[in-house]
């Protein structure tokens, strides 16, 4: 069978009809991203995608203490009362977390100090409210999936990327702009996560509170593998992806942390977005066909060819626009961020084959092993970090960075198709 039947067969496959919901509202928001890019470039400056990318950073791993991990659990379990059950713990976390970073609120100054950033200070009480939202969220975006609702999770994310969009811009056009940026990124999804509860109540919501669900303990301890082992691997992997934002602030400050920000947001929310989509519905998918011991080797090494047939030729092409495109879409002085994405492709290119089956260290109970290369993959990007402060060159040090990620997410490729190969193996005995 050629590259091209493959291609024919996999888009009609029940995984392309199940993830053409999230890919449409995919596209939907990519379009508005690349419609309001170039206002929000010419209203901010440099410094303010610092800020913003700084304070998301720090959201950012918050947000994974929050629900434990457990948002993972919810497909597991046959039982729809243990998967309630494992809503509710991952609810019960989020409010836990939330309320230990409401008591650090008086330190803001000093951790603000920490990353030689004094605006961030005024705005550290927004990030309890983004955590909040940030769990929140999580959990019913894994329940959704659980439950098929793909669509409902494509109407959050079209919904909040209007949001954030119109605030940003109002925001930045009526001279709002020190911190315009943030409260966008906590209005925007206070709003989309209240639509979408009113509008799903019936269908899924109101099922989480009139189900008789299991002992909260008996959920906890069949599960603690994602609090002992992926939640120290997503804290792992959430550290190592924003170590140039946490490690390059205080020495090269955020001039280039904005461009580099935007070199991040350019590059990986398309890829992230089709990523993620793919994953939720591959994840389900696999999930569902190892409980019931059927092969998943075919869905998933076909996604594997078709990736390779069309990433490879794109990037290849993408090498040689970037910095004009950049330049043109962002405005006169965003080149660099060009030159940043030119530097990421061979890292973006091993990103686009693992994320979609990173679920398969879950699905196999293979957490500790997943959180050994998480490690390895933070080492190897903090020697190259540390390559670029030694020579004092912002460009050595994402150089250093790409490459090591390059490598290390190679290596987990190749463990993943072993884990697929292992687990046929079985089958077919």
């Amino acid at each position: 069978m050629n590259v091209w039947q493959e291609i024919k067969e996999f888009v009609s496959s029940e995984i392309i009809r199940n993830s053409a919901k999230l890919l449409t509202a995919s596209v939907i928001v990519q379009i508005i991203g690349l419609l309001v890019y170039p206002i929000l470039t010419r209203l901010y400056s440099p410094e303010d995608f610092g800020l913003i990318n700084l304070f998301l950073s720090i959201a950012g791993v918050l947000s994974l203490f929050a629900t434990a991990e457990f948002q993972y659990a919810i497909l597991l379990p046959k039982s729809e009362e243990k998967a309630i059950s494992c809503v509710y713990v991952g609810v019960a976390s989020t409010l836990l977390v939330v309320g230990i970073i409401i008591c650090t609120i008086p330190f803001a100054t000093t951790i603000s100090d920490w990353f030689k950033v004094p605006n961030l200070a005024d705005w550290y009480w927004a990030i309890p409210i983004f955590v909040l939202f940030s769990g929140l969220w999580t959990l019913l975006n894994y329940w959704y999936t659980r439950n098929k609702s793909f669509g409902e999770i494509g109407t959050y994310q079209v919904t909040q990327c209007l949001t954030n969009a119109a605030a940003k811009c109002g925001f930045g056009f009526a001279g709002f702009l020190n911190g315009g940026l943030i409260l966008s990124a906590i209005v925007s999804p206070f709003i989309a996560l209240g639509i979408s509860i009113a509008t799903t109540w019936k269908s899924s919501i109101k099922r989480l509170f009139s189900s008789r669900s299991v002992a909260l303990s008996d959920a906890v301890r069949e599960y603690s593998n994602f609090p002992k082992y992926s939640l120290p691997r997503a804290l792992v992997n959430y550290f190592s992806g924003n170590l140039p934002i946490f490690v390059l602030t205080p020495f090269f400050g955020l001039t280039e942390i904005g461009f580099f920000g935007m070199a991040l947001t350019l590059a990986f929310k398309p890829i992230n977005m089709i990523s993620n989509s793919l994953y939720q519905v591959l994840f389900q998918k696999t999930s569902e066909q190892v409980q019931n011991k059927q092969h998943i080797k075919p869905h998933i090494f076909k996604f594997l060819t078709i990736s390779v047939a069309v990433v490879i030729p794109c990037f290849t092409v993408l090498y040689f626009l970037l910095p004009i495109i950049t330049e043109y879409l962002l405005g006169e002085g965003w080149s660099e961020t060009g030159v940043h994405i030119q530097t990421m492709l061979g890292w973006l290119t091993v990103s686009v084959l693992v994320a979609p089956i990173c679920y398969l260290s879950d699905i196999f109970q293979k957490q500790k092993i997943g959180l050994l290369f998480e490690i390895l993959l933070i080492s190897a990007r903090i020697a190259g970090l540390a390559f670029g402060i030694f020579t004092a060159n912002f460009y050595n040090a994402i150089l250093g960075y790409c490459i090591g990620s390059t490598v290390v997410i190679f290596l987990q490729l190749l463990w993943y198709i072993s884990l697929i190969r292992s687990y046929e193996r079985t089958i077919a005995d």
